[in-house]
């Protein structure tokens, strides 16, 4: 889809990464850069309340995100029930949902307020825990919802519906539920597939699976899935990388297709996703760290 100028009757919202002193101070550089044009710029950390209150209320056009692809999955929360789209300048290791890196970014704003773009829409899932036939939580989903072994050291049963009907039951440290997008996260680090970023689908990936089914099953978007660990008090439930929640022995956890997408601003064509995957994985900025 292609884009179009920033609408100047709503803000554009520059948001960094609080623990990043230097995407914090390339913060004002984009907001000078962006100055001489008539648009209105706030500019706040992930955690300001302001400025998510302004994003959420659909007040801003446009979210510029500094940081690395953890700012990106704050954001995209923040930014996917307005309907907001995001530019990323990387600040991160990795950079997998980012757009630009964090030098040379300057050149790009003239085409940014131009419209000269295109829109990559993200499927999201949601997610719900389910406790006693009543909904504990609900969450939107950008990479991946995993059910998981909690603090013992033990492999977990974890069952697999998909439409009410089991698909099948699993001997493993985890049971990861991904969208597209996080098929190049921890479901990649699974074993599961690389997926085109813009197909809709739901990938189940099991993580360490003993003697149980060990491929990665791929499900139609109108698919809901329900996981659970029946008897078990040692699950957990992580959205995103975010702090696990405990699950019951009775619990389950509800993930189908999400009402909201997420649209990323992109500059460059479509083949740029795999020339970058690749040079990642040939040269693992993680490994340097290790």
């Amino acid at each position: 889809m292609q884009g179009h100028s920033p609408d100047p009757k709503k803000k554009v919202a520059i948001l960094s990464h609080s623990g990043m002193k230097d995407a914090i101070a390339e913060s004002t550089r984009v907001c000078e850069a962006l100055s001489s044009y008539p648009i209105q710029v706030i500019s706040g950390r992930l955690d300001d309340p302001g400025i998510r209150q302004a994003v959420s209320a659909g007040e801003c056009g446009l979210a510029i995100v500094l940081g690395g692809d953890g700012s990106i999955l704050r954001a995209g929360h923040l930014c996917a029930s307005s309907n907001t789209p995001i530019l990323g300048i990387n600040f991160g290791r990795f950079g997998f949902l980012m757009e630009l890196e964090r030098s040379g970014w300057q050149q790009y704003i003239p085409r940014l307020m131009a419209g000269d773009f295109r829109y990559e829409t993200r499927m999201m899932l949601t997610a719900n825990h389910i406790h006693e036939n009543q909904v504990q939580g609900t969450w939107d989903v950008l990479n991946e919802v995993v059910v998981c072994r909690g603090p013992l050291v033990k492999p977990l049963h974890i069952v697999a519906e998909v439409d009410g009907e089991r698909l099948a039951t699993y001997v493993a440290d985890g049971l990861i539920a991904a969208t597209p997008s996080g098929s190049t996260a921890y479901a990649l680090a699974a074993g599961g597939p690389i997926m085109p970023p813009e197909l809709r689908n739901i990938l189940l990936v099991p993580v360490a699976p003993h003697l149980s089914v060990d491929r990665t099953v791929i499900l139609a978007e109108g698919a809901q899935v329900s996981i659970s660990s029946p008897g078990s008090d040692n699950a957990v439930l992580s959205i995103d990388g975010q702090h696990p929640i405990p699950l019951g022995a009775e619990d389950r956890v509800d993930v189908f297709a999400g009402n909201h997408s997420l649209r990323f601003i992109r500059f460059f064509d479509a083949g740029y996703f795999y020339r970058s995957l690749m040079s990642h994985m040939e040269q693992n900025p993680a490994a340097a760290h290790s």
